[in-house]
């Protein structure tokens, strides 16, 4: 019976049945679930269900539970230990990402194999451009010999064919007797062959036709033979004879007519077509026999250019030669075809080579006739020394002749629209004409009285104390003068004025020094403002600007009155006194009478004045000040303006006053040291020139112009900064002058030696003008510090192989590291150009007549584009005529004092 406490069918098994179907195995299962189906849920199920339906024992159930829950725990215990590790590695691999890389010496080594490899590669890649390029014309030169034996073949086997057909109608129109005896003699017949008549009178005249043009094709082949145009005689005739031969009218008709017969005629241009090809097919015997002389380069261009022109003439001379072998002067359609191809190959390049050749050309021509008209617009208004009329005549005949060439090469409309467009840019550089906005509103004009004298003039040009004294002395009021802008004085002025009549003064921005001098006034200023100690300053400043503004008005005129009853000294020391001084109205009254006085151009600053009423006191004062200068330095240039014509005609006299009252009676040591100097070098040069022409002849004495300007020369035309021992003292003047050419010559140097060394390495013309690419590096050449501007200003308009860059870049360095120190200066390139400068100037310089000079202006532009510095042809003439004005003021000024300098160095040297 069963219990109601168990379920039905629930009942256990004995103990001793149960053991015999829950006996456990022997063997010991694995944990995991890939072993065990223990662990799976079928598994599970069928427990239940076999327990269910058979009724297992309570302490068997148990041990399962129990043997799950530890599988279970240790699955995740492992699951965790994984999940940990996982977290571990994700870590270190954060740590090993997040930590700086530091290169191994094996990645160096990989890095640097890397490189080494990349170089070579670049290295074989233009090597075997070079190889590729050889290999090619080794190529097209077998090509050429296995097409020439074809052809040779060919000929000697139509010989043959032609000699076996001659044979062949030979034996059929010859007689044959019988070979046997025997037979009877049978009476000969001779054979009459059938002539052949044309059926038609067209026929006829095609027939005749035919053969007179077979006997006029030989003809001309005849006549063009007799000549003895080949490759070989082309070679062994001079350049001189083969010109000559070439141009005569008959060689000329002759070779026309042989180019018809080859095909080579334009028939779309007409007879001006058929010249045009005749001349360039001559043009070929030419480049082919003196590549020397046609040719001024020997590039890359050139060198295909002869290469086309060898072609053309070997297939040319292989088509008259198969023409003339049994074809009755009837050239071979193929051979036709070739000389065709390689006429207009050569056509081709010829014409790109004129172009380019023609370009430099036009090129320098421009600029010879620019120079021309800039001698002719600076000698036209002479009127005392009939200088115009003796340049007139020779400029105008350079000028035409130079016109036609332009009008030749370029065009008649190109030639006069680049004439026009380069002589108004030299003149738009060259006048520099003062705006009428600059001309103060409150000057003494012409019409209202007799204008400013000298002495007038001179009494505003006074300079100002010392400035560095502002900066190691206590401050006063009385230094307020400092502040005013200082003026050259008179013999500046004149001297200036007699070298450039439109020449004006400048506002330079102020020096280190003065800005320093100028912090400490106003600063001490403020400071006794601030403490109560400021009238003597305002006093002072009142009386400046006082005396400044009265001398740019009319005295008696309503201005004059007004400014000096308003700004009335005594007054100004009572309100000071009283307390009754207002800054206000003072400031209010200045803003009213400046747009009165000041320039039209000035008026924005007066703008900013006005603008500025709450504004620091002292700062306001600093901008007054300022544009008291400025209308100053306008009022000063109007008077220059008014006064040139007569200071400039008494400008010699004024000057050699004031130096005779400046050096008394010293000796001219620097004079005579630099005089002696240019004389030693004149001999050194006559006696080395006499030695290399191996004569006996005396050294010729030099005269004091020609000294004098090789001295003017040395002194100017240098790379080297100016000494104080250097200058002599009648041109100490001109310092300033002599440091700014000196420094435009070590940047036209420098740059024509980066820009000539890049057209070596390109194999480009040396005359053809880089101007973009000089006006650049003209802009940057100032320090000569880095490198890499230089090779950025070529390379962005010229492609530049790697081997060209590296030496290009290498050449640039040495180049400015030379420029930095121009001391010891190391590069040739450098060397030479410097002395093709001098000898340039020199002979420009020391030209006396206006033949001469009309002579070497006209060169000028092919010398210098020869020597490779066609982009300086401007900026070196402008120095040598600023030069030029120099050395006939000094002389004019100083000729007196030079002529005993002269004359003592010749005693010492013959004393010597």
């Amino acid at each position: 019976m069963s219990s109601d406490s168990e379920p039905c069918g629930m009942n256990a098994l004995p103990a001793h049945i149960a053991a015999r179907f829950y006996r456990p195995s022997r063997t010991r299962r694995k944990s995991s679930a890939a072993s065990s189906r223990r662990n799976s849920l079928s598994s599970l199920h069928s427990n239940r269900s076999s327990r269910s339906s058979h009724g297992g024992p309570q302490s068997t159930h148990i041990a399962q539970h129990l043997r799950r829950a530890s599988i279970i725990e240790s699955r995740k215990a492992r699951l965790a230990d994984k999940a940990a590790h996982a977290e571990q590695v994700r870590f270190r691999a954060a740590l090993v990402k997040a930590a700086p890389r530091v290169s191994t010496k094996g990645e160096d080594r990989a890095l640097a194999a890397q490189q080494a490899r990349e170089r070579y590669l670049a290295q074989v890649a233009a090597n075997c451009a070079d190889e590729v390029k050889r290999a090619k014309k080794v190529a097209e030169d077998m090509r050429e010999k296995k097409a020439a034996e074809h052809i040779k073949l060919k000929e000697g086997m139509e010989e043959k064919l032609a000699d076996a057909e001659k044979r062949r109608l030979h034996h059929q129109q010859t007689f044959r007797r019988s070979r046997f005896p025997t037979l009877q003699p049978v009476e000969e017949k001779k054979i009459v062959l059938n002539s052949w008549k044309p059926r038609t009178q067209e026929a006829a005249v095609r027939i005749i036709q035919k053969a007179w043009l077979n006997w006029r094709r030989g003809k001309n082949v005849e006549q063009f033979l007799q000549l003895d145009l080949n490759m070989q005689n082309v070679q062994k005739q001079s350049f001189e004879d083969l010109s000559a031969c070439l141009g005569q009218e008959h060689v000329i008709l002759r070779t026309a007519q042989i180019l018809k017969v080859c095909g080579l005629q334009d028939r779309e241009g007409g007879k001006l077509g058929e010249t045009t090809n005749v001349r360039i097919f001559l043009a070929a015997f030419l480049v082919f026999g003196h590549p020397q002389q046609v040719l001024s380069q020997n590039g890359e261009q050139e060198q295909d250019l002869i290469w086309k022109a060898k072609h053309l003439l070997v297939s040319f001379e292989h088509l008259i030669k198969t023409s003339t072998v049994g074809r009755k002067f009837v050239p071979y359609p193929e051979h036709v075809a070739l000389v065709v191809e390689a006429f207009a190959d050569f056509q081709t390049a010829f014409t790109a080579w004129k172009n380019h050749d023609s370009s430099i050309l036009v090129g320098t021509m421009v600029a010879q006739f620019v120079e021309l008209d800039a001698i002719w617009q600076t000698v036209k208004n002479d009127s005392n020394g009939h200088v115009a009329d003796d340049y007139r005549q020779g400029i105008q005949q350079n000028q035409t002749l130079l016109l036609v060439r332009l009008k030749r090469l370029a065009g008649s409309e190109k030639a006069l629209k680049m004439v026009r467009a380069a002589v108004q840019a030299r003149r738009k550089s060259k006048v520099k004409k003062q705006p009428p906005g600059n001309v103060p509103r409150g000057f003494t004009r012409a019409e209202d009285g007799q204008p400013a004298t000298n002495n007038e003039v001179s009494s505003d040009y006074r300079m100002p104390p010392e400035e560095s004294s502002a900066a190691s002395r206590k401050i006063k009021a009385g230094d307020i003068s400092l502040l005013i802008s200082p003026l050259p004085s008179n013999r500046v002025i004149v001297h200036e004025l007699a070298i450039n009549k439109e020449y004006r003064i400048e506002d330079m921005p102020q020096s280190e020094l003065r800005q320093k001098a100028n912090r400490v006034i106003f600063g001490q200023m403020r400071k006794d403002l601030e403490e109560g100690r400021g009238d003597p300053w305002i006093i002072v400043m009142a009386t400046t600007i006082r005396e400044r503004l009265m001398r740019v008005v009319t005295p008696g005129k309503s201005l004059h009155s007004l400014i000096s009853e308003t700004l009335d000294i005594d007054l100004i020391k009572g309100q000071l006194q009283v307390g009754s001084f207002s800054y206000d109205k003072f400031f209010s009254f200045m803003n009213t009478i400046l747009p009165k006085l000041c320039a039209p151009v000035r008026d924005p600053e007066v703008k900013a004045l006005a603008a500025d009423s709450d504004g620091d006191l002292v700062g306001r004062l600093q901008k007054l000040l300022h544009i008291i200068n400025l209308l100053s330095l306008d009022f000063a240039n109007y008077q220059l303006q008014v006064v040139a014509p007569g200071v400039t005609s008494r400008s010699a006299d004024y000057e050699k006053k004031c130096f005779r009252e400046q050096i008394g009676n010293r000796k001219l040591e620097n004079a005579a040291r630099w005089w002696c100097k240019a004389h030693e070098r004149l001999l050194t040069e006559a006696s080395r020139r006499i030695a290399d022409s191996s004569t006996t002849t005396l050294v010729p004495q030099s005269t004091s112009d020609k000294i004098y300007t090789q001295a003017l020369v040395d002194l100017f035309i240098s790379i080297t900064p100016l000494r104080a021992e250097e200058l002599p003292e009648t041109l100490e003047l001109d310092e300033a002058r002599i440091g700014r050419i000196r420094t435009d010559m070590l940047r036209i140097v420098t740059v024509s030696t980066i820009l000539l060394s890049a057209k070596n390495l390109l194999k480009r013309d040396v005359r053809s003008q880089w101007k973009t690419e000089a006006q650049r590096m003209w802009d940057i050449a100032t320090g000569f510090e880095d490198s890499a501007p230089y090779l950025s200003i070529i390379e962005s308009s010229h492609a530049l192989p790697p081997p060209t860059r590296i030496s290009l870049l290498g050449t640039i360095e040495r180049v400015l590291g030379d420029a930095r120190n121009p001391q010891t200066l190391t590069q040739p390139v450098m060397k030479v150009l410097l002395q093709k400068i001098k000898n340039h100037v020199m002979s420009r310089l020391a030209a006396n007549s206006s033949e001469e000079r009309l002579r070497s202006t006209t060169t000028a532009s092919v010398v210098l584009a020869g020597s490779g510095m066609a982009e300086f042809v401007g900026r070196i003439g402008s120095t040598v005529e600023e030069m030029g004005k120099v050395k006939s003021v000094d002389w004019a000024a100083h000729g007196k004092w030079l002529d005993e300098v002269a004359a003592e160095v010749a005693r010492d040297g013959s004393a010597r």
